[in-house]
């Protein structure tokens, strides 16, 4: 069995990690931010299905990540709450 310190290592490492993680979804939030208002831009005015479904599925995407980072953050509470307890 690992000790205290150890596994307080190895949590601080996954907590990294998450950082990391974080990071790249807001990277690709902004990302589709972008590609939202390009998009938007370039096809304005238009009122064709195939225009509206691609909006909604950035919508879609964007809520998406945002419910991942949410995950994240709980995610990273109880970690820290568990290092805590230790």
């Amino acid at each position: 069995m690992a000790s205290v310190a150890e596994l307080k290592s190895a949590i601080d490492a996954a907590l990294a990690q998450i950082g990391d993680g974080q990071a790249a979804v807001q990277a690709a939030g902004e990302k589709l931010a972008e590609a939202q208002q390009t998009l938007a831009g370039a096809l304005e005015g238009s009122g064709h299905d195939t225009v509206t479904a691609a909006q909604a599925s950035l919508t879609q995407a964007s809520q998406e990540l945002q419910d991942c980072l949410a995950a994240t953050l709980t995610a990273v509470e109880q970690a820290q709450l568990y290092v805590a307890s230790l």
